[in-house]
């Protein structure tokens, strides 16, 4: 069965251009011209991807993904854009898409991106539900969003506690900046800043502080990794 993509594209030499060659590659496209028909059709959740410019008429592509997501759809958005500043990509993936392709675009690399998205959201319909991780006395409510550590209440705010689950469903793994930046900011690019390890620094003092071993270890030159023993 054919994948599904729907593309969400005022300019209509860009939209065939997309249409055409995604449909030699074997998916089922559909085409709307303005952001509340891209809406109303992302609604429906019969997709397995939507593309979708920034400047539409009826309703902005942003607007689009946010009303997207708020309706907890969970469709893979790939943003495709001639806006392409830091900032744009930024305000595009904070609003809910999962990639960023700035125009004028490559269609071999936007091929790979929406085979990537798709894998992704695959593995995520696939995998069992978790509702507790442990590693080590470090213990995990995924439901209740808390945390003990020997029995320990650790609190910890939103994006901790998000940072955290990330690592220990990799426990074990080395875990790079790189991956914590696109799974927990939406960074699909280095934004030039120490923000993982101020936080990764904050974790650690809450996770450590009080208790006989370390459970958070730094890997030089590679990244972080969540693990009972330190080897």
């Amino acid at each position: 069965m054919s994948r599904k993509i729907l593309i969400v594209e005022d300019d209509s030499s860009t939209a065939a251009y997309l249409a055409k060659g995604l449909a030699e590659a074997g998916y089922a496209v559909e085409t709307a011209r303005d952001g509340r028909d891209g809406l109303f059709l992302a609604s429906e959740g019969i997709f397995d991807l939507v593309i979708a410019d920034r400047m539409l008429p009826g309703l902005d592509g942003l607007s689009m993904v946010s009303a997207i997501r708020a309706a907890g759809i969970a469709t893979p958005v790939l943003v495709l854009s001639a806006l392409a500043t830091v900032d744009d990509r930024v305000d595009g993936l904070k609003a809910g898409a999962d990639d960023y392709l700035c125009k004028p675009f490559s269609f071999a690399e936007l091929s790979a991106r929406i085979e990537a998205l798709v894998r992704r959201s695959d593995r995520a319909a696939t995998e069992p539900t978790r509702t507790r991780l442990a590693v080590g006395d470090l213990e995990i409510d995924l439901l209740a969003r808390a945390v003990t550590r020997a029995g320990r209440t650790i609190p910890l705010g939103a994006r901790e506690f998000n940072l955290l689950e990330f690592l220990a469903r990799h426990a074990g793994q080395v875990v790079t900046r790189t991956m914590m930046l696109e799974k927990i900011w939406n960074y699909h690019f280095d934004p030039g800043s120490n923000v993982v390890d101020v936080h990764i620094g904050r974790l650690r003092r809450k996770l450590e502080d009080g208790f006989a071993s370390p459970i958070l270890h730094t890997v030089r030159g590679a990244g972080y990794r969540l693990a009972a023993d330190p080897a």
